[in-house]
């Protein structure tokens, strides 16, 4: 145990040379599990502050775990780092690893960006500010971490809760998960509960689900569609942007966030519901076919089931200190049980997000 800790001692300090952390600290909570932030850049931290605003608590001196993030610039360590593979479908290289007695290091292959995962230091060392979202990113894991040691199993999905029952949206990247997302938030009644990760348990008779304290990163094509999400984007940017197919236009990647307490009003967010139904979005813009939406049985519906996986990435560490592998997928059949009471739909045909806004209201979230 002791040369493990001198191990993460070591790189620590290497991570974190002779800045000094401010005295002040930010707590966050997300159901139980308390998680401080610490850095040595008053701006990093009020950016922070800002961002999990709707989470945010009275310091605790005991909390579950605690982020260190160092503004500074890239850190070289001079480690061999291994390539962290993606999963099928992805491309380009995101993630490196170097993996030490009692923790890892995971770089960012295009900021520099390192951090330090292990059970007994979580630091963000590098130009955080530039790249706050990686930072929120490493928080977030840290929650994943937490309720996957619970027992949870992470999805790919969106999810929105209406009077305590959720409704989960999964779908290929770009199939436009967000953008209905968004659009379901129209309606008063719906609370967001998470844009791209949620967290699955089953109970007795009941599926609890969690999301995390992350806002929505959304394309332009969602933000040129939404009058509500207009002010995101300048007036001349989103007109030029209005003038291309519908095709280019979704094929865009450029990310903004949606803070839904400033575009949709204060109370909007609810990390915690129900899950009651499951829609899978599996439609295409130049589908000849109008919308469909069906029930569908994940058992035999494999490529469904595949679009609501998610593996839990390069920081994961189980409780019993033991890091995840790229070739660690998830289990199929894990997911089949814990969804086996919740209400599984496709959507499919051509892409028509007015009249799915209506059957998810009026039908699959009555």
């Amino acid at each position: 145990m002791k040369a493990m800790i001198d191990h993460v001692d070591r790189i620590s300090h290497s991570l974190m040379g002779d800045y000094e952390l401010l005295p002040d600290a930010l707590c966050l909570q997300l159901l139980d599990q308390r998680l401080n932030i610490r850095s040595n850049s008053a701006a990093l931290l009020e950016r922070l502050r800002a961002y999990f605003a709707h989470v945010l608590v009275p310091p605790d001196d005991q909390p579950e775990a605690e982020v260190i993030a160092i503004e500074r610039d890239v850190v070289d360590l001079k480690h061999a780092f291994t390539d962290w593979q993606r999963e099928p479908g992805k491309t380009g290289r995101k993630d490196a690893i170097h993996d030490f007695v009692g923790g890892r290091l995971v770089r960012k292959v295009r900021t520099g960006m390192l951090f330090l995962q292990s059970q007994h230091r979580l630091i963000a060392a590098g130009p955080c500010l530039e790249h706050d979202n990686q930072v929120i990113n490493f928080v977030n894991s840290q929650f994943l971490n937490s309720f996957q040691n619970q027992g949870y199993l992470l999805c790919h999905a969106a999810a929105l809760s209406r009077d305590g029952y959720g409704l989960a949206i999964a779908g290929l990247s770009g199939g436009g998960k967000s953008t209905l997302m968004l659009n379901l938030l129209e309606d008063e009644a719906t609370r967001y509960v998470t844009n791209d990760r949620l967290l699955v348990r089953a109970q007795s008779s009941t599926v609890d689900a969690v999301g995390i304290p992350k806002l929505p990163r959304i394309n332009p094509g969602t933000i040129v569609n939404n009058p509500r999400l207009h002010p995101l984007m300048d007036q001349s940017e989103r007109l030029k942007l209005a003038q291309l197919d519908t095709q280019a236009l979704w094929r865009l990647e450029q990310k903004y966030d949606v803070d839904i307490g400033a575009l949709y009003g204060p109370g909007r967010v609810q990390h915690q519901t129900k899950l009651q139904k499951f829609l899978v979005l599996n439609w295409q813009h130049d589908h000849a076919q109008k919308l469909q939406v069906m029930p569908a049985d994940l058992e035999h519906r494999p490529e469904l089931l595949a679009a609501i996986m998610k593996p839990s990435g390069p920081f994961f560490l189980d409780a019993d200190g033991r890091f995840n592998r790229d070739d660690a997928l998830p289990h199929p059949a894990a997911y089949l049980a814990a969804l086996q009471n919740v209400e599984i739909f496709e959507a499919c045909g051509r892409v028509d997000f007015a009249d799915l806004g209506a059957v998810c209201l009026n039908e699959l979230m009555a």
